[in-house]
């Protein structure tokens, strides 16, 4: 059978590590393919091969729409805040929406996507839209260095309070809100709760290839009260329950692909917090 579409995670090259946390090619088969787009903390780039690139903004729920038959994306998906510089106004504006980069960029925008569709394959084209992120980064300002460090204290297995990170960072609750609001589009609590059901998703990616696993009972060790919390916070973030997003299992990720470059840093913490006891 034909699949009704492929998806391959890559890690992204190297210059783009701090800010990039994974790129992928998705094509699309002879039938129109439903997508779901979760919350992630960042923002991402999609690229329809032939299209104007679309910049996703900071997702707080379920982004569904319909991706037409014979369709070929490259994409990448940014760490929270990282992204800012590519947005040209702050990133709350873009909050649950999608725009096309031209409204954003102008001109450029239209010569990614002429150089993306020029692109011999899609493999040649995640090249050149990585070449093209490299370049334009190099020559935008860093991410805000308090709030990259603030991001990195509210991924999973990091169990901290916002009060307490305030205390940690020396500043206000007022100005790292409006730092989190103007860069990662979020209030920090917000981003603590998709990072915290990102780490649930890893840990079901773990499984899929662990029959020891049960990502299920491990739910407490991200801060969730209960099986029920859990179930609640899946369908505010993704509008399915765990068993829907998972493909028919609770603590086994069943879609069939590769998610270790997504999903790696988050198992990769968890690693570092069991040896820190």
């Amino acid at each position: 059978m034909v699949p009704a579409q492929t998806y391959v995670e890559r890690f992204p090259v190297p210059a783009l590590a701090a800010r990039v946390r994974t790129v992928w090619v998705q094509t699309i088969g002879a039938e129109p393919y439903l997508q779901r787009n979760v919350p992630t903390g960042g923002v991402e780039l999609h690229c329809p091969l032939g299209e104007l690139p679309r910049l996703v903004g900071p997702l707080t729920g379920p982004d569904v729409h319909l991706l037409p038959p014979h369709t070929t994306v490259v994409g990448a998906r940014f760490w929270p805040g990282a992204g800012s510089s590519l947005l040209g106004l702050p990133a709350d504006e873009l909050v649950d929406l999608t725009v096309r980069t031209d409204d954003l960029w102008g001109a450029e925008a239209r010569r990614l996507g002429d150089l993306l569709a020029a692109a011999p394959g899609p493999d040649a084209a995640l090249d050149v839209l990585q070449r093209y992120l490299v370049t334009r980064l190099d020559r935008a300002d860093p991410p805000d260095p308090l709030v990259t460090e603030a991001v990195h204290r509210l991924m999973p297995w990091h169990p901290v309070e916002i009060t307490a990170l305030t205390s940690q960072l020396s500043i206000s609750a007022s100005q790292l809100r409006r730092r989190f609001l103007t860069v990662v589009g979020v209030r920090p609590k917000v981003l603590q709760r998709t990072l915290r059901f990102q780490g649930y998703l890893a840990l079901a990616q773990a499984a899929a290839g662990d029959a020891g696993w049960r990502v299920a009972d491990l739910a407490a060790e991200l801060g969730y009260a209960d099986h029920a919390h859990l179930s609640r916070e899946c369908q505010r973030l993704t509008g399915s329950t765990p068993r829907e997003l998972l493909h028919d299992s609770e603590d086994r990720c069943g879609c069939g692909h590769d998610h270790a470059a997504s999903y790696g840093p988050f198992l990769a913490g968890r690693a570092r917090a069991v040896r820190a006891g």
